[in-house]
């Protein structure tokens, strides 16, 4: 990236009119640069367009699960813009945010490679410069972020006293309000002893029915047996009479 940034804040408005008297306007930013490291600049902006804009600490997170080896240098220049801050400017490390962020083209080294049939082919390896700003949140949002951690303090401590009353009621004995599962249990475990009893009393009315179906098969096996009886008493009978009369 070429040409003058137009996100940068300058530290120098003016120039002065003697070295004696140098008039410096409020410093809003600080900025920290890494110089001809050895990583490509367009896999350094994908990682630098991650942070741009986050707090200081969000952008340590993002940095510390970027699986890019350039987050490495990255995050390093991040911790050195925040010390630079907190040195050089008094400023704190927590109201810090990444106001701007991006990444040079450095000199490009040319090495060789051989090939096939006494060829060469050209290595590119390239460079870039590295730069990282960081400026203070505005009031308005430290105001908010400030109430919100309150807020946040004040509902832990409640929910403790809340915790710690009653637990000392039920060590003393006193009745505390019950949660709405706890409420419901008496009524499922009513519910449960209900239908075990129905289920008893099916299994009573069904033990009398399966005796009196087994009389009744016994019953039809008996009958069954006498018919085949007299059946084949008859069939003898008839077989005797035609013999009788064959022989006549």
């Amino acid at each position: 990236m070429t040409g003058p940034k137009l996100n940068e804040a300058p530290v120098m408005r003016r120039r002065p009119e003697s070295r004696s008297q140098a008039v410096r306007t409020p410093v809003t930013s600080t900025r920290a640069v890494a110089r001809y490291v050895r990583i490509s600049p367009y896999k350094v902006r994908q990682v630098l367009d991650l942070i741009r804009g986050y707090d200081a600490e969000r952008a340590k997170e993002i940095l510390k699960f970027c699986e890019r080896d350039a987050a490495i240098v990255v995050g390093k220049l991040l911790d050195s813009a925040i010390a630079n801050a907190e040195h050089d400017h008094a400023m704190v490390g927590d109201e810090l945010f990444v106001s701007a962020c991006y990444a040079d083209e450095g000199p490009t080294l040319k090495r060789w490679r051989p090939r096939a049939r006494g060829r060469a082919t050209r290595i590119r390896k390239r460079t870039c410069h590295i730069t990282l700003l960081v400026s203070r949140l505005p009031d308005r949002e430290l105001q908010e972020r400030r109430a919100r951690r309150a807020q946040g303090v004040t509902g832990d401590r409640r929910r403790r006293r809340t915790g710690g009353a009653e637990a000392a009621s039920e060590s003393r004995g006193r009745p505390t309000r019950r949660r709405p599962e706890e409420r419901t249990a008496p009524a499922a475990t009513a519910s449960t002893s209900e239908a075990e009893a129905t289920v008893d009393e099916l299994l009573t009315d069904s033990e009398p029915e399966a005796s009196t179906s087994e009389s009744e098969i016994t019953v039809d096996t008996v009958t069954d047996e006498t018919s085949t009886s007299e059946a084949a008493t008859e069939t003898e009978e008839q077989d005797t009479t035609n013999n009788e009369e064959e022989s006549k």
